[in-house]
């Protein structure tokens, strides 16, 4: 964590996602106007998203602002299946990118193309998810949360609100940190957990298999959220089926904040993903002028942080700018 708050001050230099699936969306000025004197560089970003997950809009606004000091031409790209996810990688090792920025949710589809990265001299920095394949895959370094300590503190967090039965929803089946997730609240909750996989692309389907579960079982007295946009939709799904469960929620939006001030979620567990973006950007720029590498090839933490109603005055105006 200190590793990743000293170099949060470098921002000071400088100032869950759109677009189809599979398409490449270049980045909105990101590399433009003032910032350091080196060469030109092309950094590629492919991630693990779906379709309209805000918490990837927040990566890329960090990733944007620190193309933007370091003279980058930024290019994200996504795709929640993992062969279509690999594909984009070899697509910007085709372009011979000057550095990849990858996630590791599904490990075993990257590892081949990230060998042809690594064969074709192309630094890796994987953020989010996957930590522990960091290494294996041949990355500089992994920039994210260590989930399964971030599934403890929501265990802890539960045990203290007095909780006794909890459901963790996984919203993309076969994701190994979502699963991490959710082991690791189970391992430090003194009550029961259960899992329920929903699809995540389909919010209709999200909420009726909520409200379904809710309804088949009334002990039930939290719902645990392992992303900020299916937050909102389990609140729907507990009104509908007549709960009284608590929504709780991995990650942060201006809903969540907005959700925490009004009461409708009880916490959330703030990875702060703009760091992700930033830090990844900026560890591949210092690795190209001057061989450095961020963490000394160890993680490098960006959470987990608890947010509670008490944080809102603080972070309300950095969620609104979507930076939080």
């Amino acid at each position: 964590m200190a590793v990743a708050l000293t170099s949060a001050a470098l921002l000071a230099a400088g100032c869950s996602s759109s677009g189809g699936k599979g398409s490449e969306e270049k980045s909105d000025g990101a590399g433009g106007g003032k910032g350091v004197n080196t060469p030109r560089m092309t950094i590629a970003m492919v991630s693990h998203s779906g379709e309209g997950d805000t918490f990837w809009d927040i990566v890329q606004s960090g990733a944007k602002d620190a193309a933007r000091k370091d003279n980058v031409q930024f290019d994200y790209s996504h795709d929640d299946e993992a062969g279509r996810q690999a594909q984009l990688v070899q697509s910007a090792i085709d372009k011979k990118v000057d550095g990849l920025v990858v996630t590791l949710a599904k490990p075993d589809a990257m590892k081949g193309v990230l060998k042809k990265a690594k064969k074709a001299g192309i630094p890796v920095i994987t953020i989010n998810s996957g930590a522990e394949f960091a290494s294996e895959v041949g990355a500089l370094a992994h920039i994210g949360q260590d989930e399964a300590i971030a599934g403890e503190a929501v265990g802890e967090e539960l045990n203290k609100r007095d909780r006794k039965k909890a459901l963790c929803v996984i919203h993309e089946q076969g994701n190994v940190s979502l699963e991490e997730r959710c082991a690791g609240a189970k391992k430090s909750f003194d009550g029961e957990m259960s899992t329920l996989n929903v699809d995540g692309t389909n919010m209709p389907d999200v909420q009726s298999s909520v409200e379904a579960k809710l309804q088949s079982d009334s002990d039930i007295d939290s719902v645990l959220t392992l992303g900020a946009p299916f937050a909102a939709t389990s609140a729907k799904a507990k009104d509908k089926a007549g709960s009284k469960a608590e929504v709780d929620t991995f990650d942060l939006n201006a809903q969540v904040v907005k959700g925490l001030k009004e009461k409708t979620f009880g916490f959330a567990v703030d990875q702060q993903p703009y760091l992700q973006g930033y830090e990844a950007i900026d560890a591949l720029w210092l690795h190209s002028y001057n061989a450095n590498e961020l963490g000394g090839g160890k993680p490098v933490l960006t959470g987990p942080q608890i947010v509670t109603e008490k944080d809102v005055p603080r972070l309300e105006k950095y969620t609104e700018r979507g930076t939080r």
